[in-house]
């Protein structure tokens, strides 16, 4: 289950948000029983989260609060070391993914396209952080955005407008990459 808390004040489509979660959850092979929370939160409540957990000054665009530290890459949204019977998976909670729309909304406006283009990236890029992908060396930097990329490219071309056809009803700091074509270098906190 993917639960949205938007506690930031901000007009926000949390339904593209759940679907970029599930989008990237499903391509990376997780359970759909995996548990994840997306909370929105505003500058000054961002801010505080990034001061106690990063020791960094400022709001930031996202954090990500994996639960008890697992890696979950290839694993289906289960804990290394406890693998389920067939017909029995267990649901993990992978943790939490929090972005500020505010920051979000400043940084779209730099990369020139939409705030929620800009929290669907984010999104993605906190949901790969959940699942133990981390950009601190230079291969993995390459690994994790272009992986990032791919998944939104991918999403993106579901229905043309970055949203999939409806379905049914510690943290760490980010080094600055560049984008294609020569698009602005932004820094994502994760």
């Amino acid at each position: 289950m993917i639960d949205v808390i938007n506690e930031s004040g901000a007009d926000v489509d949390e339904r593209a948000l759940v679907d970029v979660a599930r989008h990237v959850l499903a391509r990376m092979g997780v359970s759909p029983l995996a548990d994840l929370a997306i909370s929105l939160k505003d500058v000054a409540e961002m801010e505080r989260l990034h001061v106690q957990y990063m020791d960094l000054p400022g709001p930031t665009d996202v954090l990500a609060f994996p639960m008890d530290e697992l890696d979950l890459r290839g694993s289906r949204g289960v804990p290394q070391g406890m693998q389920p019977d067939e017909d029995d998976e267990l649901p993990t909670v992978l943790g939490d993914v929090v972005l500020c729309p505010e920051v979000a909304e400043r940084q779209a406006a730099e990369a020139g396209h939409t705030t929620l283009d800009e929290l669907q990236l984010l999104t993605a890029h906190g949901v790969l952080h959940l699942l133990g992908f981390d950009h601190a060396t230079p291969e993995e930097h390459a690994e994790m955005f272009g992986l990032q990329d791919a998944l939104l490219a991918e999403l993106r071309g579901s229905d043309g407008d970055g949203h999939q056809p409806p379905s049914g009803a510690e943290p760490e700091e980010q080094d600055e990459r560049p984008g294609a074509g020569g698009e602005r270098e932004r820094r994502h906190h994760a």
